[in-house]
């Protein structure tokens, strides 16, 4: 836990930037019967029953200090879907950065070995070289901020029907614009010092 905390405290650093990194499935879900249209004086009324579309995954990367994310849907959550986000974070969203410290959780695709069956060698250890993981501890998934900007994605964008991967592609690129031309940051405020006061009974006695 700390050792995420301590990261969390560090100064703006564009060569060595901070990235949370989660993923949360998503259900597709289409109407059974098409929904009224909004009237003067009346809102969209949708029936209640609604028919399956089949399932998907969303993954998240959020630099919080510099005001940045990235939403990637896949149609999966195998290893090879993670190293294919971590080779983007390497080549396209921080190609001058000196070493990327991604934090997250310790599910077991997140690791430097998934690189390794989606890569040769030689291109897997290349990737590897330029990140830092930072494992936030069991039952401590909370300390990762891109839950925060999940639950701001949920809230704004997926609280309603998509039954179409293609669609929703498109919605999570439109809020993942919007909200980077905005900058949005997060201010993390909770510290090791809370930590050791707050959370004490964690700590061995």
């Amino acid at each position: 836990m700390e050792d995420v905390l301590d990261l969390y405290a560090e100064v703006f650093d564009e060569r060595r930037p901070q990235v949370c990194f989660d993923e949360r499935p998503y259900q597709l879900i289409g109407d059974k019967l098409e929904p009224l249209p909004v009237k003067p004086s009346q809102v969209k009324r949708i029936d209640y029953e609604y028919k399956r579309e089949g399932s998907c995954n969303l993954f998240m990367m959020a630099q919080p200090q510099g005001g940045w994310r990235k939403v990637k849907v896949t149609e999966r959550r195998t290893k090879i879907d993670f190293a294919q986000c971590m080779k983007e974070l390497v080549d396209e969203h921080f190609p001058e950065a000196e070493v990327i410290r991604v934090v997250m959780d310790n599910l077991n695709t997140h690791s430097p070995a998934s690189l390794y069956e989606a890569f040769e060698p030689e291109e897997a250890r290349r990737i590897s070289r330029k990140l830092e993981f930072h494992y936030t501890p069991k039952h401590g998934s909370w300390l990762n901020m891109a839950e925060i900007e999940i639950a701001v994605l949920s809230k704004q964008c997926l609280s309603r029907r998509i039954d179409d991967i293609e669609k929703l592609k498109c919605e999570t690129a439109a809020w993942e614009s919007k909200r980077n031309d905005k900058g949005v940051t997060i201010e993390w405020q909770f510290t090791t010092t809370n930590a050791r006061t707050k959370l004490k009974r964690l700590y061995p006695s």
